[in-house]
């Protein structure tokens, strides 16, 4: 099977499953596994018969490990293969899970873009934005800081890192003002939401930049409150604290491309838990290649370890890997 990745593979399945079934699949998911699917669906190109076949065998061996019954024949699947791919199967598949998703208010922000998501909040008071962008996903949430002012990043990192819980009224209260707005009915639980753990995760979404001048902004406020949100976040050089296990399965996940920039300013200790994760030739060939480039800017390297960091989240959150940050405990 050509290299691809396990995101990639979850998204030929879902092509090789048709509309129908791939939408009740996506259903389950949430809006950013939806998202980052429906873009590797759209970006899929020239995917060959015996890449599809190795992916849904790969599949079918790994469900049959877990249930002991399995989910029917090989060939049932196959036969479907035939109608599955198509250029415009992505773009149905998510108008379809998005025009019957059951959000209502406060959720319907997540799966909006960034840009729409500053738009709807940028007149309301500050609590209020604080409170909302709590509720998103830290990836979601640092976006929107990105688009908004200055002095206003600052001022709405601290409120987040204030927060500790919003009182089911208050938060119903929010849900409302947003379902006026949007479609939809529900009641709300309470919520523990914002704390300086959000803003550190949030940060960790951040580009360099924008990081140190929210983080420089703080401390010049409160240094104490600064130093708690540094202590939990989860940077590039955590990683020589993931086991060489969790390091093998991140490597999987990320190009070689990728991975050269985002070593060029990094730590020697780092380099070399890297190195020994990789076979003795791919890691010859690393550092030939390190050695070899020429000087890149500082935030290319930022970006690419970024990317990285973005990739170790999502695969912590799945499970596949145990991040140990600093501001994390290893059971």
């Amino acid at each position: 099977m050509e290299k691809i990745t396990g995101v990639e593979k979850a998204a030929v399945l879902l092509l090789s499953l048709g509309e129908e079934t791939a939408a009740e699949v996506l259903k389950h998911m949430g809006p950013k596994e939806v998202q980052v699917l429906g873009m590797s669906m759209a970006s899929l190109r020239n995917v060959g018969k015996g890449t599809v076949e190795d992916v849904v065998s790969e599949f079918l061996e790994k469900v049959e490990e877990q249930t002991g019954i399995g989910i029917g024949t090989e060939d049932y699947i196959r036969n479907t293969l035939k109608t599955a791919l198509g250029d415009d199967k992505a773009g149905g598949i998510i108008d379809r899970i998005l025009a019957g998703a059951n959000t209502k208010g406060l959720d319907t922000l997540k799966w909006m873009d960034a840009r729409s998501v500053a738009d709807v909040v940028r007149f309301e008071h500050p609590q209020i934005q604080s409170i909302i962008l709590s509720y998103l996903d830290p990836d979601q949430a640092a976006e929107v800081l990105k688009l908004l002012p200055d002095k206003v990043r600052v001022d709405l990192t601290m409120r987040i890192a204030a927060l500790e819980a919003v009182q089911p009224d208050a938060l119903q209260e929010l849900n409302d003002i947003m379902e006026k707005q949007f479609t939809g009915s529900g009641s709300t639980q309470a919520h523990e939401i914002g704390g300086v753990k959000k803003v550190a995760d949030i940060m960790n979404f951040m580009d360099g930049s924008n990081e140190a001048l929210i983080m420089d902004s703080i401390k010049e406020t409160d240094e104490d409150l600064a130093q708690q949100i540094q202590d939990l976040m989860f940077v590039f050089d955590n990683l020589e604290q993931v086991d060489d296990r969790g390091i093998q399965a991140l490597l999987r996940e990320i190009s070689t491309d990728t991975l050269i920039v985002a070593l060029k300013a990094c730590e020697e200790e780092i380099k070399e838990k890297m190195f020994k994760n990789m076979s003795k030739r791919a890691a010859e060939l690393m550092r030939d290649d390190l050695e070899a480039m020429g000087p890149v800017k500082l935030s290319e390297v930022e970006q690419a370890q970024k990317e990285i960091l973005t990739i170790a989240r999502r695969m912590a959150e799945s499970g596949e890997i145990a991040l140990g940050g600093s501001g994390e405990e290893m059971v």
